[in-house]
């Protein structure tokens, strides 16, 4: 049983690390054009309903580890949270895709890029998905080694999007967001802290 634990514990720490990316929709707002402000509460209200299913797919992940399961049930627990992410990602990415550009300079290569990021962190979860799928839960060593390097790549991932979606929420796009009410109590998550 001993090498699953710490293991599943910095699965879990990698993975609320992915989940800051979608809550970071917060600044501080002011000012802003109503096209802008449009455009925000249209991939807010977006958001929202996603970051919850992230936050889900966190919770869940953590307390199979917390509870020190079977490697199939944390198996089973991880291949879910993982396909729930990859839809959840590609959701964000269609709902920014879906809003168009917003209304500031460079703002379609800011949309496009930030489409292109959450496209490949969905498909990054499904390929972790896929991983999981094929540990080997009767080898209690060979289960704790797989999720090892499984861990590694969510260290990746966690970060790999944090830059197309703070080049989208930088400036006015920010403050547009920061003033929506579904964004505010998507970034107010616990998983954001």
């Amino acid at each position: 049983m001993e090498g699953t634990n710490p293991v599943n514990k910095k699965l879990a720490a990698a993975l609320s690390g992915g989940a800051v990316l979608v809550l970071a929709l917060s600044g501080c707002s002011d000012d802003s054009n109503e096209k802008l402000d449009s455009w925000a509460k249209q991939v807010c209200d977006a958001v929202q309903p996603q970051a919850k299913k992230i936050e889900a797919a966190n919770a869940a992940i953590q307390k199979q580890t917390s509870d020190n399961s079977a490697p199939a049930d944390v198996q089973k627990t991880d291949a879910k949270a993982f396909q729930d992410m990859s839809d959840a990602y590609k959701a964000i990415g269609d709902a920014v895709d879906k809003a168009g550009a917003p209304a500031v300079d460079d703002g379609k290569t800011k949309q496009q890029d930030a489409v292109d990021e959450l496209d490949k962190i969905s498909k990054s979860y499904a390929d972790l998905k896929g991983q999981v799928d094929k540990l080997d839960t009767g080898d209690q060593a060979k289960f704790a080694e797989g999720l090892k390097g499984i861990a590694g790549e969510l260290d990746k991932l966690s970060q790999s999007g944090s830059d197309a979606l703070k080049n989208l929420e930088e400036g006015d796009v920010g403050k547009a967001m920061a003033k929506q009410e579904s964004c505010k109590s998507a970034s107010a998550t616990p998983s954001a802290s």
